[in-house]
């Protein structure tokens, strides 16, 4: 089975958006809206490679802002669709992230990569897929990148929910059994990496880091006292978070990072 089908097989029965609907979940979709809030400008252009089912782009789209979107899965098109509003300018495409010859060099303010470089398992895919990104944005751009954190998910899905047996990932070469590095495969969906394999294909591209921060830092560890929380609480705690996001001493235990960079 290629890579795709994999993919597409997975989210043709995975509800996206109810994994950001909780306390919890909300934590990374505020936290990467106000990243791009903080860059993103009236008349602005903007590319989500990627979208899913549109949460980031409508979300900008009802902003007023010009989108152009591109998915691979036909059934997060259809469900992108459904949730279009007349009064939204937005297209939605589909395609692949590493080929983007549909569009052409220099033309996005703000481009979005939130989602393929969690299914890319080769330097070489996605250092295509950054470079594609890079390719379709403007001089001076902002291109948003998010990744899989590999620490954050074995704290929580590993040690703390038991639903990754670590003696059995280390068994199958999939944990380094020394420092913990994970190793993926297509079967395994998600490609897990630390902030230094980032680090390490972002270093031939002539950009500008801007941030690297946590999205969710420790909200899917305790999750369960996230969604507890009143809405004053929730309010302190986004507060929290926002001040320690990109606290390097904190990066680690994020199950999901953006890296954010100008061209």
């Amino acid at each position: 089975m290629k890579t795709n089908q994999y993919i597409i097989d997975y989210y043709n029965s995975y509800d996206e958006d109810s994994r950001l609907s909780p306390k919890h979940g909300t934590v990374e979709f505020l936290t990467t809206m106000r990243y791009i809030e903080k860059y993103i400008k009236p008349g602005s252009r903007v590319l989500e490679i990627g979208a899913g089912t549109g949460r980031y782009s409508h979300a900008l789209a009802r902003q007023g802002y010009m989108v152009d979107a591109v998915e691979l899965v036909p059934h997060n098109i259809e469900v992108f669709r459904r949730h279009m509003l007349p009064t939204e300018h937005i297209t939605i495409t589909q395609g692949n992230a590493l080929d983007l010859s549909a569009f052409p060099d220099n033309r996005y303010d703000i481009t979005l990569l939130l989602g393929p470089l969690y299914h890319l398992y080769s330097k070489e895919e996605k250092r295509q897929a950054l470079g594609e990104a890079i390719r379709v944005t403007k001089q001076g751009g902002i291109i948003f990148a998010a990744y899989v954190i590999s620490d954050g998910c074995l704290l929580d899905e590993g040690f703390n929910r038991g639903n990754i047996n670590a003696a059995e990932y280390i068994k199958n070469g999939l944990l380094d059994p020394e420092t913990f590095a994970a190793k993926s495969e297509p079967k395994d969906l998600f490609e897990l990496v630390r902030k230094e394999d980032i680090d390490d294909l972002m270093s031939i591209f002539p950009t500008t880091r801007l941030h690297y921060a946590a999205a969710d830092g420790c909200a899917l560890l305790i999750r369960e006292a996230i969604d507890k929380m009143d809405d004053e609480t929730f309010k302190l705690y986004l507060k929290y978070h926002y001040a320690t996001c990109e606290r390097k001493d904190l990066t680690g235990i994020t199950s999901h990072a953006i890296d954010i960079f100008q061209k």
